[in-house]
């Protein structure tokens, strides 16, 4: 080349000293040009363009820089790895900012020397370099970069990353959810893509776990009106995705509303920096002690970013021995307030990634009559090369095994800390390749333990007062006792006439009927405390029959005697005399229909529309005591689908009988008849049943959201209405019998005419003998009422004559006395 041409006049010297001046021109000229092409060493610089965040969101370049330093400073000593180059780092600081990123990219990409690689650090920064780096045929390497959105290969299809993604925290959480029991969530994420797109993969994956997200917040600049809803809408367990800065606004907020502390977990990103919470930020008005407060307890999640393992690596070097040599480049400088000191490792190898994968790409190139040095932004063969050698790296690091799946992305296992005390703890590590989770078990808590993930509801189901409960059975049961003295005394005395008289079999079924009532009481009272609920619905099908049926016996037959007095005595009297003789065949006949009425009406309802158990729920209650729980109080009722309807129906039919019988006992008041001596009573009777029933049923109704008072209005009112019911129809006759011995005489007149046929004889002639003395009484009654007549015109008449008489004896003593005055005057 004409590099090598000799200077003007080098001819013209003698052969001698022209050959010894060549060969020393020749030795400059070569000397000049190793030295031009690697001043240094004799090696050919190949430079990286990186971009590292020093400031900003995530001020990762603060350690990340040194630590990229460090492995190129190791590479380039290297002898086994690119002995023929060397490798140079061009950076810029770009706060984490896309719009500074894109003035520093243009400054890269226009600017001498040619950059092989581009390595950005943020997930914002690396979206915009990665998708804008394949139009100069760049690879792209980043260290700090989680967004699942640069996992996309169709949009940057030279991507490659030693972070990994962030959706690998998803697997975690989601195991961690799941073994604390938690299946619901809310999230508050910062408005970027890196954080949308993690928390789109986190709702997939939680919802194939059946877990639920029941919040989503997100905000942009400005936290507050974010965690305001969450607080609002009872969210405990919280996922935040968000960068540092914005993470400490948040906390801020979050103590403000209370939203931390013994109900609340919060789940955060691990790359922050240890101590992120005590830095000082102007952006905030809360001081340390209260972010203090505020952040203790919360999860963190975080890739595994230094190999845990005392193993040597392809730098030779162990994870401490790193951690020493970076400790001692930053100056002594506290790593807590380093930005990027946890990512630090993830740099380091990222540079060794690129260097081992351009070291694999010399020998093909060669192959191909092509060096690393030929490289421009034109050039897709190297480029090809290069994404080849990284796709398929696979060594030891610092950070631990680096390797990279189909996607570009970090494979990594996932560590879990929680903030214990102000520092962080580690309590686990998960392996999201295999879904195995190695867990310490020195998880620590506010309260007892780990909190519900939401308010804890306590179903707890009304029961009736065992003591109210009790009572009223004693009630019930007197009743069914004296129902049953009353039944045997009616029997007893069934041949006594005046037993006979008030229709005794109706009177029986009166008593069987209230003691079915009462017997009613007792399902009546029964609930989920006594019977299990597969058994309920008896219950519920016990109360409906005991009831109607005891209703229809008790109240019919009672209907049915004031029914036939009404009947006979308001009709007029050619009909009443036809229907004086009483069939009793007929009475019961009536309280038949009555009772087949309710039998059919009953069974349809339950054939088509059965009762069954359904559970009213009320108004949550919170119990005394800081306990985060409710108690969502239960009652159960036995009811239909249209119970509305059925109720309808015979609340209707009974309400209609009920009415009737009221007015039939109101119309037959004063009448007297031996048929049936003890109407009047059943009258009386039927006035306080129909009072009850038509009181009880409305109420009843509702107070059924009040089990205790339900429950006793109903109760009450049967027991009253059936001791009213007993008392008034057979104790009347129990004194009568007991105080005028009737019994006893018509016990002993029935015992001697058993089996004559002279009974019936005398009955005859009895009744007979009293429709003539009702005949002659009424003669005798016309005989007084004329005879009164004669007497009063007699005495009117007499008073007359003597008023005459008296009238004349005066005016002939007013007669005299003149004549005398006039004889006198003359005189």
């Amino acid at each position: 080349t004409n590099d090598f041409l000799p200077l003007p006049g080098f001819w013209c010297l003698p052969g001698g000293r022209r050959s010894i001046i060549g060969k020393t021109l020749m030795f400059a000229s070569l000397t000049l040009l190793f030295s031009w092409s690697c001043p240094a060493l004799g090696k050919k610089k190949l430079y990286i363009g990186a971009l590292f965040p020093m400031s900003g969101g995530w001020p990762g370049g603060q350690a990340c820089l040194p630590s990229a330093q460090m492995a190129l400073d190791l590479v380039n000593k290297r002898t086994d790895i690119l002995p023929e180059y060397e490798l140079e780092l061009i950076h810029y600081d770009s706060m984490c900012d896309p719009g500074e990123a894109t003035k520093l990219l243009y400054d890269l990409l226009y600017t001498e020397p040619i950059k092989m690689v581009l390595m950005p650090g943020c997930s914002s920064v690396s979206t915009l370099v990665a998708e804008a780096a394949r139009m100069w045929n760049l690879i792209v390497l980043s260290y700090g970069s989680s967004s699942p959105a640069l996992s996309n290969r169709q949009r940057f299809p030279t991507f490659f990353r030693t972070h990994p993604s962030a959706t690998l925290h998803n697997p975690t959480r989601v195991q961690l959810f799941q073994k604390w029991k938690w299946t619901k969530i809310a999230t508050i994420q910062q408005t970027t893509e890196v954080f949308t797109s993690t928390l789109d993969d986190l709702e997939a994956r939680t919802k194939e776990a059946g877990i639920e997200i029941s919040v989503r917040q997100s905000f942009l600049t400005d936290p507050a009106p974010a965690v305001k809803n969450l607080k609002r809408q009872d969210a405990r367990i919280i996922v935040g995705l968000f960068y540092e800065t914005e993470a400490r606004k948040v906390f801020c907020e979050v103590y403000k509303e209370k939203l931390y502390g013994k109900k609340y977990v919060w789940f955060l990103i691990g790359w922050y920096a240890d101590n992120w919470f005590k830095i000082k930020d102007p952006s905030i008005n809360c001081t340390v002690e209260q972010m203090t407060e505020a952040v203790e307890g919360h999860v963190t999640t975080e890739i595994v970013m230094l190999n845990p393992e005392t193993v040597r690596g392809a730098s030779n070097l162990t994870s401490q021995e790193f951690l020493n040599q970076l400790m001692s480049k930053l100056g002594g400088k506290n790593p807590e307030e380093t930005g990027g000191f946890q990512e630090a490792p993830l740099a380091y190898d990222a540079v060794w990634a690129l260097a081992l994968a351009l070291n694999k790409t010399v020998g093909p190139l060669k192959a191909k009559g092509r060096r690393l040095e030929d490289f421009n932004y034109n050039n897709r063969d190297i480029t090809a090369e290069i994404y080849r050698a990284l796709n398929t790296s696979s060594f030891e690091g610092v950070s631990g095994h680096v390797v990279f799946d189909a996607q570009g992305s970090r494979m990594a296992w996932t560590l879990i800390e929680q903030l214990q005390g102000g520092s962080y703890k580690k309590i686990g590590y998960f392996d999201s390749t295999k879904g195995n989770l190695s867990w310490y078990g020195n998880d620590r808590w506010i309260g007892p333990g780990p909190p519900a993930d939401q308010t804890v509801v306590i179903e707890e189901f009304r029961f009736l007062s065992q003591k109210l409960f009790v009572s009223v059975s004693v009630f019930a049961g007197l009743g069914i006792l004296l129902g049953i003295v009353c039944l045997t005394f009616n029997i007893y005395n069934s041949n006594v006439r005046y037993i006979q008289n008030s229709q005794p079999y109706l009177n029986n079924m009166t008593a069987v009927g209230c003691m079915m009532a009462l017997a009613a009481v007792f399902p009546l009272g029964l609930d989920g405390h006594h019977v299990h609920r597969k058994q309920f619905p008896v219950v519920c099908q016990f109360r409906l029959w005991l009831l109607g049926l005891g209703f229809s016996l008790a109240y019919g037959s009672m209907f049915t005697k004031i029914w036939w007095v009404h009947t006979v005595f308001t009709k007029k009297d050619d009909k009443k005399e036809k229907r004086k003789h009483l069939e009793p065949w007929k009475l019961y006949a009536t309280v038949g229909v009555l009772l087949v009425i309710d039998v059919l009406s009953l069974m349809i309802w339950q054939i088509v529309d059965p009762l069954h158990i359904t559970v009213e729920k009320f108004v949550r209650e919170a119990p005394k005591g800081d306990l985060d729980v409710l108690i969502q109080p239960l009652l159960e009722h036995c009811s239909s689908d249209k119970m509305n309807t059925w109720l309808g129906v015979v609340y209707g039919y009974k309400g209609l009988l009920l009415l009737l019988g009221i007015f039939l006992a109101y119309e037959t008041k004063s009448i007297s008849t031996e048929k049936i001596n003890d109407h009047r009573a059943v009258g009386m009777a039927i006035y306080n049943v129909s009072v009850l029933c038509m009181i009880t049923a409305p109420v009843t109704m509702i107070l059924s959201s009040q089990q205790d008072a339900s429950f006793a209005f109903a109760s009450l009112a049967i027991v009253f209405s059936v001791y009213i019911t007993l008392v008034v129809l057979f104790v009347p006759k129990m004194r009568r019998l007991i105080t005028r011995g009737e019994w006893q005489s018509d016990t002993q007149e029935t015992v001697k005419t058993q089996g004559s046929s002279t009974n019936n004889n005398d009955e005859e002639k009895s009744r007979q003998l009293e429709r003539e003395n009702k005949e002659l009484q009424k003669i005798i009654q016309e005989v007084q009422d004329q005879l009164c007549y004669t007497v009063a015109i007699g005495s009117v008449m007499l008073y007359s004559r003597y008023r005459i008489s008296y009238v004349l004896h005066r005016y002939r003593i007013s007669y005299v006395y003149s004549r005398y005055r006039i004889s006198y005057g003359i005189q």
